[in-house]
């Protein structure tokens, strides 16, 4: 039975989602939420998800939410992208809080602010703050990734998938490649995977459809 993932192109939320999907070839197909227009917030989307947020999947009656939640499914479901053994799970765990602490949850409000507010309403007190809890994480994932190839160790996980999300758009929010050449290298890997595809190619919706 064919999954359906709820997304839009531009949540890197949904495209942790999307691309554990694809990585862990699972089939799949997205459905479209036209977040800039409320979808989130009707009673139809509520019922589906009480949080009015996306990732939403659905796999025959079961519903989940959160990106977290989802990546897990598909790992324990597929048998791929979660770690061999108890104690790498444990590293794949470490590094998913971490993201959803410490990057994403960065990353997701500072590129927000700085690119989908309208401009009069972004604060420049804000997204000084949240640059430089952003720069700090992925300072931390630098150093990981001096060490080890993907953030939990040898192998691609949804870790790194997780920790990656936000990091292939395009839109500025103070993150360079340039500044962080392990993370750089660390992207380039995770690209080269089979199944691989830029959030905007993977999901429908992106800033050009709304331009």
């Amino acid at each position: 039975m064919t999954m359906k993932l709820h997304c839009f192109g531009e949540s890197g939320n949904a495209y942790k989602a999307a691309l554990t999907l694809a990585l862990a070839d699972q089939e799949w197909e997205p459905v479209n939420v036209d977040f800039f227009n409320g979808a989130t917030r009707t009673p139809e989307f509520r019922a589906l998800n009480v949080m009015g947020e996306v990732p939403v999947l659905e796999d025959g009656d079961l519903v989940l939410t959160q990106s977290g939640v989802i990546q897990d499914y598909i790992s324990s479901k597929s048998g791929k992208l979660g770690g061999k053994s108890a104690a790498e799970r444990r590293e794949v765990l470490r590094w998913m809080f971490f993201d959803n602490h410490k990057v994403s949850g960065v990353a997701g409000m500072l590129r927000f602010q700085m690119n989908f507010l309208p401009e009069a309403k972004r604060n420049a007190d804000v997204i000084g703050f949240m640059s430089m809890r952003l720069a700090a994480a992925l300072t931390i994932m630098e150093a990981q990734l001096a060490i080890t190839p993907f953030l939990a160790g040898e192998e691609l996980t949804i870790a790194d998938i997780a920790c990656a999300g936000y990091l292939y758009y395009p839109e500025p929010f103070t993150f360079d490649r340039a500044d962080y050449p392990h993370i750089n290298r660390w992207l380039d890997a995770i690209a080269a995977t089979p199944g691989w595809k830029h959030p905007y190619d993977l999901m429908p919706g992106s800033p050009a459809d709304r331009a």
